[in-house]
This record gives C-alpha cells, sequence and structure tokens, in this order.
C-alpha cells in the first residue's frame, strides 16, 4: 500500500513536468536518474550534469550520490541509507526516504494553531470535521476506513459538490470512492490510495493516509488563500467604489455650495432701498434670519464636506494610493477663500442695512420737526394775531371770525403732524434734537387758541351787546356780565336752565319753578338759546320795569299772543 501511494505521489510530481510516470520504486529509482528528475522539481533548481544513461554500477552510484547530497542540503536528514541501498532496492529504505520527502516538502510546512508537521494537519482535519456527528478523526489511519471523514472535508469546503447529509452512512466502499472521484475530478487532487486500502485493512497505513490528507490540505489551503485574495480584491474593490461614489459627492456637494455663497452676495449686491423705514426693517429681519438659518446650515455643511475630502484622502492612504487632487476651484482652499468672501460681504451687507436705518430715522426726526416747528410757529401767529386786536367792536368781531375760518386748516395739518409722528414711533425713533414738541403738545395749543378764539367772539359780541344797552349803567353791565361768566360753567356763552335760576338769584331775582321753565322756554323761543343778549334783554326788562314775577309772565304771555295775532292777521 505504501509502496504503490508514494509512487503515484511521485508520478505527480514527474507527470506535471512532462516527465513519464514510474512504475516501481525499486526498479525506476535504482539508476538515480528519476531521483535527480524529483529532486530538481522539489526543489526547483538544477543539479548540473549527471549520468542520463547509467550503465555501469559507478554511473548509477554518482546519480544516487549526487540526489542524497542535495537532499542532505536541504535539512534533510537520511538515516541508515546509501547509494548502493536505492541502486540495490532496498524497498523499506527507499520507502522510508520517500517519506522523509514527503514530511520535508509537503508535511512540513503544514501548521494549524501552533502546531506543525503531523498535529497540525490532524488538528485541521479534527477542525473542519468537527461538525459533523458521524465523524471522529483521532487519526491517519482507522478514522478513515469509512469515506465519511473525507466526504466531510470535502463538503465543508465545497458544499457545492456533494450533500453530505444525503450520504448513505453505511456505504463504507460507496462513499470512499465517491470521495476518490470527486477529488480527483473537481479538486485536482489525485487518487493516491485504492479503496480497499481504506476500506478492507484493518488498521489503513498511516503514512500513506497522511500524503493523501495533505494533498487536500494543500489543495483547500490554496481555495481558501484564493478566496482571500478574492476578498481583498473586492474589499479593495469597494474601496474604491466608495471612494469613487465619495469623491463625486465631495464635488457634487462643494460646488453646490460654493454656487449657494455666491449666488446670496449676487443677491445682496442687487438690492435696492425704498427708503422706507418698513422695507429697511424687513431687509433687517430677513438678513438675521439669514444669519441664524441659512448661514448655520451652511457651516454644517462646511464642515461635512471637509470631513467628506479627509475620509477620502485616509482610504486611499490606508492603501497607499495616491491621494485625490480636487478638480481647480473645489479645494478646501478654495472653499475657505470663499467663505472670507462671504463674511466680507456679510459686514458689508450689515453696515448698509444700518446705514439705511440710520438715515430713515433721521430723516423722519428732521421730517416731524419740520412739521411740528412750523405748526408751532403758525399757531403761535394766529395767537398773536388774536392778542393784537383792536379797533372797533365790529372791525373786531370781523377779524376774530376771520380767524375763525382759518382754524380748521390746522387740524388738517395736525394730522399730518400724527403721521410724521406715528412713523417715528414705528421706527422706535425715541428722540429729537430737530424739536421740543409732541404731536400732543401741539393738540394741546390748538385746542387753546381755538378756545381763545371762541372766548374773544363772545367777549366782543357781548361787548356789542352791553354797548346798545344804554338804559343800563356801567356798574349794572359790569355786574351782569361778570354773573354770566361766573355761571357759564363750560364757557359755551349760554346758560342752561339751571345755570340761569343760579345766575339770578346771586342778582336776588328768585322765581318759581314754573315761571322760571317759561321764562326759559321763551328765551330759547326767541334767541335760540339764553345768550348774554338774551340774559341782558332780561335783567333790562326786570331792572326798568321792576315788575312783578307774575307781570313778567303776564308780559311773557302777552308778547306770545301779540305774535300770535300777528301771524293770524
Amino acid at each position: 500500500m505504501q509502496e504503490r501511494t508514494f509512487c503515484k505521489w511521485l508520478n505527480t510530481k514527474l507527470e506535471v513536468n512532462g516527465y513519464p510516470p514510474m512504475s516501481s520504486l525499486v526498479k525506476d529509482l535504482s539508476d538515480g536518474v528519476r531521483l535527480i528528475q524529483l529532486m530538481e522539481i522539489m526543489g526547483d533548481v538544477s543539479l548540473g550534469r549527471y549520468n542520463k544513461a547509467p550503465r555501469m554500477r559507478v554511473q548509477k552510484a554518482e546519480n544516487v550520490n549526487k540526489a542524497l547530497e542535495f537532499i542532505t542540503s536541504r535539512g534533510v536528514k537520511l538515516t541508515n541509507i546509501g547509494p548502493e541501498d536505492i541502486i540495490d532496492g532496498n524497498l523499506k529504505l527507499i520507502l522510508g526516504m520517500i517519506w522523509t520527502l514527503i514530511l520535508r516538502f509537503t508535511i512540513a510546512d503544514i501548521s494549524e494553531e501552533g502546531l506543525s508537521a503531523k498535529e497540525g494537519l490532524l488538528l485541521w482535519c479534527q477542525r473542519k470535521t468537527e461538525p459533523y456527528n458521524e465523524v471522529n478523526v483521532q487519526d491517519f489511519s482507522s478514522s478513515w476506513s469509512d469515506g465519511l471523514a473525507l466526504c466531510a472535508l470535502i463538503h465543508c469546503h465545497r458544499p457545492d459538490l456533494l450533500d453530505y447529509h444525503k450520504l448513505n452512512k453505511t456505504d463504507r466502499h460507496g462513499n470512499t470512492k465517491f470521495a476518490f472521484t470527486i477529488a480527483a475530478e473537481h479538486l485536482d487532487i489525485p487518487q493516491l490510495l485504492e479503496v480497499e486500502d481504506l476500506c478492507d485493512s484493518s488498521r489503513p497505513d498511516e503514512r500513506s493516509v497522511m500524503t493523501y490528507i495533505a494533498s487536500f490540505f494543500h489543495a483547500f489551503s490554496s481555495m481558501d488563500q484564493a478566496q482571500t485574495e478574492s476578498r481583498r480584491l473586492e474589499k479593495f474593490a469597494e474601496l474604491m467604489q466608495s471612494v469613487w461614489v465619495s469623491r463625486n459627492d465631495y464635488e457634487r456637494r462643494i460646488r453646490l455650495h460654493l454656487s449657494a455663497l455666491s449666488e446670496i452676495q449676487l443677491r445682496w449686491a442687487a438690492t435696492v432701498f425704498s427708503g422706507t423705514y418698513t422695507d429697511a426693517k424687513a431687509q433687517s429681519v430677513n438678513f438675521t434670519t439669514y444669519k441664524h438659518t441659512t448661514k448655520r446650515s451652511w457651516v454644517t455643511e462646511r464642515q461635512d464636506v471637509a470631513t467628506l475630502f479627509g475620509n477620502v484622502q485616509t482610504k486611499l492612504r490606508t492603501y497607499g494610493l495616491r491621494e485625490y487632487v480636487p478638480p481647480p476651484g473645489l479645494t478646501l482652499s478654495d472653499l475657505d477663500d470663499a467663505w472670507k468672501t462671504l463674511l466680507a460681504s456679510e459686514a458689508h451687507r450689515s453696515r448698509a442695512i444700518n446705514a439705511e436705518i440710520r438715515q430713515i430715522k433721521e430723516t423722519l426726526r428732521k421730517r416731524f420737526a419740520e412739521l411740528a416747528n412750523d405748526f408751532e410757529r403758525r399757531l403761535h401767529a394766529i395767537s398773536s394775531e388774536l392778542t393784537a386786536i383792536e379797533g372797533p367792536l365790529e372791525a373786531q368781531q370781523e377779524k376774530v371770525h376771520h380767524i375763525q375760518t382759518r382754524l380748521p386748516a390746522f387740524s388738517n395739518t395736525l394730522a399730518e403732524v400724527a403721521v410724521a409722528e406715528a412713523e417715528c414711533n414705528a421706527a422706535n425713533v425715541e428722540e429729537n434734537d430737530y424739536t421740543v414738541f409732541t404731536c400732543q403738545d401741539l393738540e394741546f395749543e390748538l385746542e387753546l387758541v381755538t378756545q381763545s378764539v371762541a372766548k374773544k367772539i363772545a367777549f366782543i359780541d357781548n361787548q356789542i351787546v352791553s354797548r346798545n344797552m344804554t338804559n343800563l349803567t356801567p356798574a349794572q353791565l359790569e355786574q351782569f356780565e361778570s354773573t354770566f361768566r361766573y355761571f357759564d360753567k363750560d364757557e359755551s356763552n349760554t346758560l342752561s336752565p339751571s345755570e340761569m335760576t343760579a345766575a339770578l338769584a346771586s342778582l336776588g331775582i328768585v322765581y318759581s319753578e314754573e315761571d322760571m321753565i317759561f321764562i326759559y322756554d321763551q328765551l330759547v323761543e326767541d334767541y335760540g338759546a339764553v345768550t348774554f343778549e338774551a340774559f341782558i334783554n332780561l335783567l333790562v326788562d326786570i331792572t326798568e320795569d321792576q315788575t312783578s314775577p307774575q307781570q313778567l309772565r303776564e308780559a311773557f304771555r302777552g308778547i306770545s299772543t301779540g305774535k300770535v295775532c300777528s301771524v293770524i292777521q
């Protein structure tokens, strides 16, 4: 079994390199030619010139000795074997030498969790077959006699090649043959053993089994390495894809960001002020809103873009790739320059808005002051004109009435002043160095002048009435006039019923309530109201005739009857 296995193992080396296979270890190795060929293949070197067709024993010995020296030079220790043993066909020593070569060139480099060679290979087999309940690998002999361990190794690495769970676990020969076939046809693992070597032997040869199983280790290790390289390439491809996406995202975002910064500056530059406080304040509010919302989102975006750029560079440096250089105009320094320009534009925009608001406030102050001061000058002129009136009473009366006709215009002007003051209040103008007047001040002064004109008119009218009352002494006129003025509480130049009653009583003239009502109604009927003229005429009638209240009442009735008769006539 061992001779057949080792011969097949050596043939795999020879056939791959174009040499014909051996049929017998004893015969084919005896001249040293095949042994030199095998050493050149395993060592990947040339052993120089040798006898390729030796006929003499000495020539064969030279060839075998050259091969053995090469084996020894590679650190392989050969025990109790010399050229004559191989030439003479000592199978046991030949198998021992080949096993030593197998260990050195096939099994020695196997390592698993710190264990190497046989122990490492056994641990590898145990790790791979552990999930399979029917498999218990404890050695390289009977543990492989049912074929299930071989099938488990294949299924563990290539589940696509066989369905382990559908195997007939009792078919030892079938499972072993199936594993040999799958390994040879799909995994390029040559069949070094025969089915009978494993299934029909009470204890399969350990070295033969190890040699075959080592082929599985190398085959699957190459597969794992290929998968590792594939995963590495896939990971690299994913990295490059990620870098490509990140680069595109960076360029798109920084381009949009720079465009937004430029656009708002162009909009600011094109903005004009209408000259009103409402417009300037609205622009100020919009600018403040921009700083609290849009600008803050831009600050965040700027940081995110810089971080994205840094991530791209980090990924490239991790794999030793050339750093990413953004297109012209899209570098981080370009972004920094754009932000410097933005901040300068913001400062200019803020100064422009503040200057406009200050100018508008100043204009509102001056406009209000101009209206208020002009109003006060005109009103003062009216007051002075009223004070300076003199001459005949009728002339004075005409002038005062003329002044009175000019007062409504002041109300219209005062409305303009009120509008100007409201505009100042809306613009938060709290101080005004151009005037000391407020709209309330001017309204108060206008009211005073209006009252003064009304009083002047009443005074002149009363003077005319007094002048025409020739049958009263000056003292009487003075007394009557002061009485009228005193009881004219609302300064309307008329007396109400209660005011007239009190005025007459103060002069010692008392009537019953019925008579007083009658007299008052008669005066209202004759004069339209109890004016100063009506009051004086009433007192004249009373003082001249010294009539009693009853007589005065009858006199009024007579007058009333006479008027009726006149109407009838």
